[in-house]
């Protein structure tokens, strides 16, 4: 007859924010890569089990002109290079699993830049598995024999468990039996040897305590988050043949063959968890099936080569391990069919992408895309560590923005008190990295000092000893005590035979009596003892008695000093009452006085804010009429000087037109007066050059004309008015020095061999220095003379205007000088000034050299030809 069945009681529901403000701070333990090359440079050095030590490369040193720095960076465990996965795994991962098996969550996190180790660390090599297959395999050796039949467990759509009796998960393990399954795990493993060296573990890990009366189910499930967006590796999506397969060279997916899943959406259940809704979760039972699930998923992960790492992660992948736990019967035979028994704990193992620089990656495109994403989630995730840090330490209330991305708004929970949070920061020693390291360290330190509420401790399951009591029963009673009755009937000497066949047996009776009489001595003696024993236990007994009566005497005398305390404290609470009382009213009389004051003074504050928004305005009008001024009179003031230089150019013109008419009737009263002087003279004759020269001129009449009405010309500045122009002085290279001396010297001259339309737009005169052989073998030197003017096209042309002769000749040569000072004959004699002509223009030109216009000059200075 099977026992009555008792009832399970009910785990009490514990409200959120009920549990102890016990919090441990987040783990960080950081795990140093090896280097690729012997010979690298390194920039991370371990200096013991808890600290590392970061140093200034010699290269970024010359690079940024940067100082030698060393920085040491201390974390909760630090791994060196010679670190095994088994070692890793016994530190940062056992207590999880541990947890997750007494029914708590937790979370495990891998951070750094590219090429840093985080997915050899997660997922492992061949032969040497990482810290996801040995979590399989240290929780199914924890609870390979106690784990229920499948399908007894099954997951609905809010993030939650049912039961299912065990006719309807027969059926169920029937009906999914039939459908055609294309590929095992045994042929999987057979076809990859690297899955089964990477869960071929050698060590064997179980947890201790675990629970005989219940029973467990694995569900595990895989995602990514890609741009921002979740994806199902675990999604089965039937091929579409009408569709075009998803080419790999446009996204970075390693099977060809695979159509895009949809992305997944973030909801909130019941429990105000956050979870993956219609995220694919799959039942397992041993570590083969479930790393084959995970290897499954990882063939659909994003991945892709860039400059740093042939294989780099181009998503964040969430490997999500539910381990669901419902206790027995009394039997120990069924499980409870009871939905609010059932204990659901869960271990995320996070690979997340590795942080990259553009400028180091070479990317473009999709790939420079995904960077910006990865590095966008992976920035709102410090900025949330930085956040709650901040709230923590100085007591303040800002939101932290997990929605921000969606990495962060999925394990928004743990960050509130729902399980341990662990991570492991990978480092690369190598300098190129050293920017990236520094800001890797940078993160850890500030996560370290994030502090995460302790989960509460859960009721696994209620009194249900069934299978306890049950393996007890069949191993039998095993070091019983035997009563006493039977201790005693042994001590007895056994009875002999009573039974008497013949009448003449004398011996029967006589053996018989003498048992008999010897166990009458055994129980005299014994009740002796037992009077004996009676008595001393009597006396211990009123011993002990006394002694009870002394303690309790003692107690009482005790617990009157301490109520006579106790009261006196009473007494003292009850005037620190009064004392706080009339403490409370004085505060809040000052708190109002306060209040008050401080209303006055915001009232204050306000008015004079908006007296200083007014003047500032006022100001601002100010300013801004005393701009609108400054421009009108800077129009006006470049107006009127346009104006009068205008009209200093009019008069300019007008006054050198005037001196140029007076110029000309000079001109014409001197020939009237050399035609007066020279018509008596007839019967000497003229030099052949001279009368060659008047032959050629035109005759003008000798009564002055009156002025023509000619246009203005373009007015030529004298020679010493350029002092103050800028002049372009264009000497050829060729140029022969001549050592006369007489030099033209220019000032503010800009002197080169080759025009160039840079000089000459920063001049307004222009001389080209031109040499050539006169006719009597000597060189003459021409210095060509012309004003720069700007042309419509934005360049820059040369009007010549003067041309002044510079020329040397030998003293005992038989022709003459340029100079007209002292003629020579041809006989080399000195002639004499005989003509009335000649004396008269010389003397002309010696009076008004220095007066009349620049066709005049003395003959002192070089010769001036016009162009």
């Amino acid at each position: 007859m099977k026992p009555a069945r008792t009832k399970t009681p009910r785990k009490p529901v514990v409200k959120k924010g009920s549990q102890t403000s016990l919090k441990d701070p987040v783990g960080v333990y950081c795990r140093v890569r090896p280097l690729s090359f012997p010979d690298q440079e390194c920039c991370i050095e371990v200096i013991n089990n808890t600290t590392v030590q970061l140093h200034t490369p010699e290269g970024y040193r010359l690079n940024r002109n940067g100082d030698y720095k060393e920085t040491q960076y201390s974390f909760k465990q630090v791994f060196g290079t010679h670190t095994t996965q088994k070692e890793l795994f016994d530190v940062v991962a056992n207590p999880l699993v541990d947890d997750l098996i007494h029914g708590k969550n937790g979370l495990l996190f891998t951070y750094g830049v590219t090429g840093s180790g985080k997915t050899h660390t997660m997922t492992g090599s061949p032969g040497e598995g990482g810290l996801l297959p040995h979590c399989l395999g240290m929780i199914f050796n924890s609870i390979g024999s106690f784990q229920a039949k499948r399908y007894v467990f099954k997951c609905n759509d809010r993030n939650s468990m049912d039961i299912q009796c065990e006719v309807d998960a027969l059926l169920e393990r029937q009906k999914r039996e039939a459908l055609p399954h294309p590929k095992t795990p045994a042929i999987k493993r057979q076809a990859d040897p690297e899955f089964a060296d990477m869960i071929n573990l050698q060590e064997f890990c179980k947890a201790e305590d675990v629970d005989e009366d219940s029973v467990y189910g694995v569900f595990v499930s895989y995602i990514e988050i890609y741009n921002n967006y979740i994806y199902d590796l675990l999604e089965e999506v039937p091929f579409d043949p009408i569709k075009p397969k998803w080419n790999s060279c446009s996204t970075p997916m390693r099977n060809t063959d695979f159509v895009p899943p949809q992305s997944k959406l973030l909801r909130e259940d019941k429990n105000h968890n956050m979870y993956v809704a219609g995220c694919t979760e799959v039942e397992v039972k041993s570590v083969e099936e479930a790393f084959e699930v995970f290897w499954r998923g990882q063939k659909k992960r994003r991945i892709a080569n860039t400059h740093l790492n042939r294989e780099s992660s181009r998503s964040h992948s969430v490997f999500n391990i539910k381990l669901v736990q419902a206790p027995l019967d009394a039997d120990g035979d069924n499980v409870l069919q009871e939905k609010e028994q059932i204990t659901v704990s869960q271990l995320s193992l996070v690979d997340l992408a590795g942080s990259e620089r553009t400028n180091r990656t070479k990317a473009e495109g999709n790939r420079l895309r995904e960077a910006g994403n990865i590095n966008q989630s992976l920035m709102t995730l410090r900025t949330c560590m930085e956040v709650l840090r901040e709230n923590q330490m100085y007591g303040t209330n800002k939101m932290v923005p997990y929605r921000d991305s969606k990495l962060t708004h999925l394990f928004k929970n743990y960050f509130d008190g729902e399980g341990k949070v662990r991570m492991i920061v990978c480092v690369n020693p190598k300098a190129e990295d050293y920017e990236e390291s520094l800001q890797v360290m940078r993160f850890a330190e500030v996560t370290q000092e994030v502090e995460v509420a302790r989960p509460i401790d859960k009721a696994i399951c209620g009194l249900t000893p069934g299978r306890r009591y049950r393996n007890h029963a069949r191993a039998g009673p095993v070091g019983e005590e035997l009563l006493v009755t039977e201790v005693v009937l042994q001590s007895f000497p056994p009875l002999p035979s009573c039974e008497i066949l013949d009448i003449n047996d004398e011996q029967t009776l006589p053996r018989l009596i003498e048992a008999l009489e010897k166990r009458h001595q055994l129980r005299q003696m014994m009740i002796d003892e037992f009077n004996k024993q009676s008595v001393t236990f009597k006396a211990m007994l009123q011993e002990f008695d006394n002694g009870v009566l002394n303690k309790e005497n003692y107690i009482q005398g005790k617990l009157n000093e301490k109520e006579k305390v106790i009261s006196g404290q009473k007494l003292e609470i009850e005037r620190l009452e009064k004392k706080n009382k009339t403490l409370e009213y004085k505060s809040a009389f000052q708190i109002e006085i306060l209040e008050k004051t401080t209303t006055i003074y915001e009232e204050d504050k306000r008015n004079l804010q908006q007296e200083l928004e007014t003047q500032n305005q006022k100001l601002q009008r100010q300013f801004s009429d005393k701009r609108r001024l400054e421009a009108r009179l800077q129009g006006m003031v470049t107006e009127t000087t346009m104006k009068w230089e205008k009209e200093c150019e009019r008069r300019v013109a007008a006054k050198q037109l005037e001196m140029q008419n007076k110029l000309w009737v000079k001109d014409e009263k001197l020939k009237q007066l050399k035609a007066i002087v020279t018509e008596p003279k007839t019967e000497k004759p003229e030099r052949p050059s001279r009368q060659r020269d008047r032959e050629k001129a035109p005759q003008r009449s000798v009564s002055p004309s009156p002025v023509p009405n000619v246009p203005p010309l373009r007015l030529r500045h004298r020679r010493s008015r350029s002092a103050g122009d800028r002049w372009v002085d264009h000497k050829p290279a060729s140029n022969v020095q001549t050592e006369t001396v007489m030099q033209p010297h220019v000032p503010h001259a800009i002197t080169v061999s080759v025009a160039n339309e840079k000089a000459l737009a920063k001049c307004e005169k222009y001389m080209l220095t031109h040499q050539e052989l006169a006719s009597d073998g000597e060189i003459e030197t021409k210095l060509i003379k012309g004003d720069v003017y700007k042309t419509r096209g934005g360049g820059q042309s040369v009007q010549f205007t003067d041309i002044e002769t510079l020329k040397q000749e030998s003293p005992t040569g038989r022709k003459r000088r340029s100079s007209t000072v002292t003629p020579a004959q041809p006989d080399g004699a000195e002639s004499e000034w005989t003509d009335v002509e000649t004396r008269c223009s010389v003397a002309v030109e010696m009076r008004a050299g220095s007066q009349l216009g620049p066709g005049y000059q003395h003959h002192a200075q070089p010769k001036r030809k016009k162009p």
